[in-house]
């Protein structure tokens, strides 16, 4: 018979508590998805109540009073208990209006619905429609929408078409020439702009303007005529209503100057105050009008809106660490009136002014905004590689960067200036930059090569 054995072993493991969990999940919430989780919190936990909704408190006086309750057994420390926003009455209060509107497609099969169409084709529309990129063009191939409704090609086109002469005009279309075109024929445009587009697009998308006045046969004048009706076009019909994007930055954090010192508050007067609800704590500490299984329960409820107000809390006190950093390493970017200068900065440096995780702070940048007396700016905004220069001043790529957006945008734009030129300048400046540096900042500003800033 084979002898078996046990063996016991000890291995060290990191694991989070839930309480870490739920601290870090609170923690990458932005003000509006805070507001959210704690609607969301407030319905699910009943131990968790809005200070406006307080209940009274006439049953729990009285189960006080029918015994002592051991309130530090339940609650450890309850002034935790009483979470509140933090109120500066030496700012003035104002409200940020967010406009009422209608949703883009809806706007657009209303205008389908007015021109009395059928529920087949209003059918299709709304198809069309919801695939809809942000831009405004149509993300799927129409003959997909007209297998899947059992219907031709040419019923899909038809449709597709009477999209594209809706308000505003283009929005439906598969490319940018095709927009393009939807918009001259509303403008009635049937002369050489219309041709251009038409028959000459591709030369004149990609600035080859000698090959557009020989192949349209027009002069370098009309040529100048045509760019400049085309150029009043929209390439993005669908950004032209702010419905599309639904994007509206609400700042999560407020920076103003005080007397010369740099004030931090959060921007959350629309959340909530809570506390804990009295008649759980008494049910969770109450041992003679409650049994065992409903204090257990009780205590479960009171715990965890413990918890969640905690992380309310440390996620108010975090962001404003963490935002009071940034502002003492990018003073000079803050005081200065034209909002340059950026310091190199990274999420190691901030972390180690707060004795923070890195994790924490990118937690606390992403997603959210400030707004300054200047601007609203994204918080990773803040953050940036930096370069020493040749007389050996540590900038920001933030600036280099800025100042070739600065180059090109003064260059002759019948000579634009190529990569390995703006290189040159850049290194006049004092930036030691490679061309294919200035490849890869000009590419991140969204900016095109030399070619493509050509004009006549």
């Amino acid at each position: 018979m084979a002898s078996t054995s046990l063996q016991q072993t000890q291995r060290l493991g990191q694991h989070l508590a839930p309480q870490q969990i739920l601290q870090s999940s609170i923690l990458q919430l932005t003000t509006l998805m805070l507001q959210e989780r704690i609607t969301e919190e407030l319905e699910q936990n009943p131990a968790l109540e809005m200070t406006e909704l307080e209940p009274t408190t006439d049953e729990a006086e009285g189960d006080a009073e029918e015994e002592e309750i051991d309130w530090d057994e339940i609650l450890n420390q309850p002034d935790d208990f009483n979470v509140s926003r933090y109120e500066d009455y030496s700012r003035e209060s104002f409200e940020i209006q967010i406009a009422a509107s209608v949703a883009f497609t809806e706007k657009l099969l209303a205008q389908l619905a007015d021109a009395g169409l059928s529920e087949q084709s209003l059918a299709i529309a709304e198809e069309l429609l919801g695939n809809l990129n942000g831009e405004g063009y149509l993300t799927i191939d129409p003959q997909l929408v007209a297998d899947r409704m059992n219907i031709t090609l040419e019923t899909v086109e038809e449709v597709r078409r009477g999209i594209m002469r809706l308000n505003p005009p283009g929005v439906g279309a598969m490319d940018l020439q095709e927009c393009l075109l939807a918009q001259l024929q509303q403008l009635g445009a049937n002369g050489l702009a219309m041709r251009i587009v038409a028959d000459h697009f591709e030369n004149f998308a990609n600035r080859r303007f000698s090959r557009v006045i020989q192949a349209a046969g027009c002069s370098e004048e009309e040529l100048q005529e045509a760019i400049k009706i085309i150029s009043r076009l929209n390439p993005k019909p669908g950004l032209g209503d702010a419905t599309v994007a639904g994007d509206y930055i609400i700042p999560d954090i407020l920076v103003d100057e005080v007397d010369g010192e740099w004030q931090v508050t959060l921007n959350d007067g629309s959340l909530p105050e809570m506390h804990i609800s009295p008649t759980y704590v008494t049910m969770a500490g109450s041992k003679t009008k409650y049994n065992t299984e409903t204090r257990q329960f009780a205590r479960k409820k009171v715990e965890a809106a413990k918890w969640f107000m905690q992380a309310v809390q440390q996620r108010r006190d975090t962001i404003i660490r963490v935002m009071k950093a940034i502002i003492a390493r990018q003073r000079e970017f803050f005081e200065r009136s034209d909002g340059t200068r950026l310091r190199p900065m990274v999420l190691r440096d901030v972390a180690e002014d707060v004795q923070m995780d890195i994790s924490t702070i990118s937690r606390v940048t992403n997603g959210k905004y400030v707004q300054t007396p200047r601007s609203i700016y994204e918080l990773k905004y803040f953050f940036t590689e930096g370069m020493t220069t040749t007389e050996g001043e540590e900038v920001s790529t933030r600036q280099i960067k800025a100042d070739l957006q600065k180059l090109i945008g003064g260059e002759d734009k019948q000579k634009p200036l190529n990569d390995e030129k703006l290189a040159e300048l850049l290194k006049g400046q004092g930036y030691p930059v490679a061309r294919r540096t200035v490849a890869k900042y000009r590419e991140q500003l969204k900016l095109p090569v030399a070619r493509l800033r050509k004009e006549l």
